[in-house]
């Protein structure tokens, strides 16, 4: 358990008929950034809040830095957290509002400027809250979970509301605070850049978990796609008689040939177009994004 930020088996949430989360079993390594992702309604706050200890769970377990989720109090001084868009007081300014969550939670004042800083609000620290946009109050709820300097930080949509800047900027963020160590659980539906900067993915469907593992091998899983274009139109429908005689199933589109074939099907595709006279303008592979791979196995059969 030593080198897991969080582990879970068989953690299942039930309201009356209805699961939430349905025996979902995960582990997320220490130091790494781990990307939840699932359709809206798939589990991922809810599973978020049972590993807060903001609602129990029915029927599994799970662990935190080492602690059982049913006794939180062991771990979450060591845990900073955003979940469903940050509160704070309009009144007061941002400064003003991390200075209030530092003496409930007992950190030093010196933290509060440098976090300021850290998530891009330095010039805004002494404008009151109720002034910020939507995505200054997503910053600001950023800086308040990394208060406590937490070993593990829990973001939900953390990029709520930012400009693709102010993504960037979040993203550059996570990476640091990787970089140095801390444990990052992102959920975001941007899956482009949880696929930039997450190393490991759990993915959820209807409550249940349908790939927990490193990014990478999620998407060396799915099968390439290899577009041809033939020099001459006219050659098309030769060109697709020829890619099902190569036992492939080709789909027409643009005046093009797709096929789920990796790199190594093009130089035999070409051969064979050249034994008959047809010339092709171009062949190009494509290994599908995270969100491809998202979509393909989240949508309902």
């Amino acid at each position: 358990m030593q080198n897991l930020a969080i582990s879970v088996k068989d953690l299942s949430k039930i309201y009356g008929e209805q699961t939430a989360v349905s025996h979902a079993t995960f582990e997320v390594p220490l130091g790494t950034v781990c990307g939840f992702v699932g359709p809206n309604g798939s589990g991922k706050t809810t599973t978020i809040r049972m590993l807060l200890g903001l609602i129990k769970p029915t029927g599994g377990s799970g662990t935190v830095l080492g602690e059982d989720i049913r006794s939180p109090e062991k771990y979450l001084s060591k845990v900073g957290a955003m979940i469903e868009g940050p509160a704070f007081y309009p009144m007061l300014s941002g400064r003003e509002n991390l200075k209030v969550l530092a003496d409930l939670g007992g950190f030093s004042y010196a933290r509060v400027d440098s976090l300021l800083e850290k998530v891009g609000l330095g010039d805004r620290g002494s404008s009151k809250f109720k002034t910020y946009s939507l995505g200054m109050k997503q910053r600001l709820g950023i800086a308040a979970a990394l208060l406590p300097d937490p070993q593990l930080l829990i973001l939900d949509e953390p990029t709520n509301g930012l400009d693709p800047n102010g993504i960037q900027e979040i993203r550059e963020l996570i990476k640091e605070l990787a970089d140095k160590g801390t444990s990052v659980f992102v959920s975001s539906h941007i899956l482009s850049e949880l696929e930039m900067i997450s190393e490991y993915l759990v993915m959820l469907r209807k409550g249940k978990v349908l790939f927990t593992g490193r990014t990478q091998d999620l998407l060396s899983q799915q099968k390439a796609i290899t577009s041809i274009k033939p020099e001459y139109q006219v050659d098309l429908n030769k060109l697709v008689e020829i890619v099902n005689n190569l036992g492939q199933e080709p789909r027409v589109e643009s005046g093009m040939i797709h096929i789920a074939v990796g790199a190594d099907f093009g130089a035999t595709l070409n051969r064979a177009a050249f034994d008959v006279g047809i010339t092709l303008s171009s062949i190009s592979t494509q290994q599908p994004t995270l969100e491809e791979t998202f979509f393909e196995m989240t949508e309902d059969k």
